[in-house]
């Protein structure tokens, strides 16, 4: 029985005042955040409902949202990137997974929350905790909800007498009121054809012929790095990800484009000759439902329900085909152009996280009483990808984490107070760039000062046992990340140690660092997707000592074809590494490794030299550091 029986919420409806909410309520603390959503509940549109909740999502199911779509976290105070908030008149549950249960623990006020440890034993997922309230009414925002998902938690509810209500607004965006970001509406630039590969007006054919094949005449485009993808274009309205927020109806006539321009009217100015050439008409970002609804020329829409919100589909159901858009699989295997560029752009990347590894040692190696803070490291390190001329930005927020603060999976530094790096602690370095010829991601674990314990020798030396296990593996085509997943975890298994996380997710060509639709873990989706050649994956095997440190060692790898003697049931596949930056050699336990590990250390670092070194010319410090940590080791 489900954990959740301890308080099911069979909630007695509160009644309060019919009056509206007033606008000032937004500008609420904390504490007082849920009473008034509470009193939204009790008198929402179209009808009042037991339960409210809030997803992580945006209306085009990002990952990452603006400021203007972050609900979940302005209503609950955790800031990670992944959960689910529920709240009832009495009650209120923090749903998410086991790389936030520390974060979420610190962050969460407990006398208004429970956190909910999704993967643990007995606990549900957010879905299964609803199905199992009796004859409530559910209020969501369909626009934050995937068809799929919606259909999905109807069924279930249904079987309990338990209803969805899809609410006309959403209730936090109504008590945050006049509070609440507006939209961004950021500059946007061409993604030249030298890194794109393809042209926008070849993918935009190849999308009508697909729909057309599947007997439909209009199709709508609604994830942003989709659209991002699709036009060859690129902006900066989330945080770390280069996108703009928008909606693209494809048609065989007609490509619309709905999207929002600045308050001085110049942000799509420097587009005019690029979407010309592919016919690309404009649309305010607003009118897509009303335009969807009217439009004549299309009988038969082809909607992915996997990625589109319940909301676009509500004044065209009649009209509706479902099916798996052919976008995000031809987004994911990159084309030879896009290939050959995010090499390049991962070699000069190594060389920035090189010259950062480096300057950091010497630092606190030379000088016991030097101070550096973790959020100083971080921007120490974005300094040294700065010097190259084709960054644009971060990935992601830089996980710079001294000793226990490694622990926290997607632990970030704060700007005010971070900690001081201790070099005699474990230190993780979690970064990644986006480049206008790539995106980056990549981890390293090091200790700078002193010895570490035999216990954190023994679980580096597993992990990076773990990153060779997946970096060698061959397999036939058609095998999935869902597959592979045991063979990375393996080493870490016979020491009954693991990690609650992915062991490895795609990564876009100047697009979002986290890319579907494949993945390497024991999310069950991923054995809906084979890996195929010139997909990029990484590699990131970790292990977290609650409370005491965390190791995580990353690279990105690109599927390639393998070499192999014999060719049964066909020809088979492995990995290319792509992150050229040195392991960490004072971690490893070299007793633990059998010969064929100290080999591919030993290759992978004089890999690294010869990459790394004609890059670094004149930084005598980070050369002398880089021939330090790739020294071969043997027994």
């Amino acid at each position: 029985m489900y954990i959740c029986r301890q308080f099911l919420w069979k909630s007695n409806r509160h009644h309060f005042s019919s009056t509206p909410l007033k606008r000032r309520l937004t500008c609420l603390p904390q504490k007082d955040r849920l009473f008034a959503l509470r009193q939204a509940m009790a008198t929402s549109s179209p009808e009042p409902v037991d339960v409210f909740v809030v997803p992580t999502e945006d209306a085009h199911q990002s990952e990452y949202t603006a400021e203007c779509d972050n609900r979940r976290a302005w209503i609950s105070g955790f800031n990670g990137s992944a959960g689910c908030a529920i709240i009832t008149q009495k009650k209120a549950a923090l749903f998410t997974d086991g790389r936030y249960f520390l974060q979420a623990s610190q962050e969460l006020d407990h006398q208004q929350w429970t956190l909910m440890k999704q993967g643990l034993p007995g606990v549900p997922t957010w879905q299964e905790f609803l199905s199992e309230l009796p004859n409530i009414k559910i209020g969501i925002d369909p626009s934050v909800i995937t068809i799929d998902e919606a259909k999905k938690l109807e069924d279930k509810l249904s079987q309990h007498g338990s209803t969805l209500v899809p609410l006309t607004e959403n209730l936090v965006d109504k008590i945050r009121g006049d509070t609440r970001p507006a939209r961004p509406t950021n500059s946007i630039k061409v993604h030249d054809i030298q890194y794109a590969g393809k042209t926008h007006n070849t993918k935009l054919t190849e999308l009508m012929s697909y729909v057309t094949a599947q007997g439909c005449d209009g199709t709508v485009v609604t994830s942003l790095d989709e659209i991002a993808w699709l036009l060859n274009l690129r902006g900066s309205d989330i945080h770390c990800c280069p996108v703009f927020f928008a909606y693209c109806v494809v048609t065989p006539n007609q490509t619309l484009l709905y999207i929002n321009d600045n308050s001085d009217g110049t942000r799509l100015t420097n587009l005019h000759d690029h979407l010309s050439l592919a016919n690309i008409q404009l649309r305010d970002y607003d009118q897509l439902a009303s335009d969807i609804k009217n439009m004549t020329g299309v009988t038969k829409w082809f909607i992915d329900p996997h990625t589109t919100n319940l909301s676009i589909i509500q004044g065209i159901k009649d009209r509706v085909q479902y099916g798996t858009s052919m976008i995000p699989l031809s987004k994911a295997i990159k084309n030879t152009t896009e290939l050959a560029s995010t090499k390049m752009c991962h070699y000069r990347d190594g060389a920035a996280v090189s010259q950062h590894f480096a300057w950091l040692a010497h630092e606190l190696c030379t000088n016991e009483n030097k101070s550096i803070r973790e959020y100083d490291a971080a921007l120490h390190l974005e300094s040294m990808r700065k010097n190259h001329s084709e960054y644009v930005g971060l990935a992601f927020d830089t996980i710079a984490a001294t000793g226990p603060h490694g622990a926290i999976i997607h632990y970030q530094p704060s700007a005010i107070d971070s900690a001081v790096i201790d070099p005699r602690q474990l230190y993780l370095c979690d970064s990644g760039a986006q480049y206008v010829d790539g995106t980056t991601d990549i981890t390293r674990t090091f200790l700078f000062l002193g010895q570490p314990s035999d216990f954190q020798k023994r679980a580096f030396t597993r992990v990076l046992q773990a990153h060779i296990a997946l970096d060698q593996a061959i397999f036939p085509k058609k095998t999935t990340g869902y597959q592979l997943d045991t063979i990375a975890r393996q080493p870490l298994w016979r020491d009954g140690l693991n990690y609650r996380h992915g062991t490895g997710h795609g990564v876009g060509a100047y697009l979002n660092v986290h890319e579907g639709p494949h993945g390497i873990g024991g999310r069950i989706s991923y054995n809906d997707i084979p890996l195929e050649q010139n997909m990029l994956v990484t590699n990131e095997p970790g292990y977290y000592q609650d409370g005491e440190f965390g190791i995580r060692i990353e690279n990105v790898l690109a599927v390639c074809q393998a070499s192999t003697p014999y060719h049964f049931d066909g020809e088979y596949l492995g990995f290319e590494h792509l992150t050229f930056v040195p392991l960490g050699k004072k971690l490893i336990d070299i007793d633990l490794l059998d010969d064929n590990q100290i080999q591919w250390i030993n290759d992978y670092h004089q890999k690294c030299r010869h990459i790394l070194e004609p890059l670094l010319q004149g930084d005598r410090q980070t050369l002398i550091w880089l021939e330090d940590e790739t020294e071969p080791l043997s027994k």
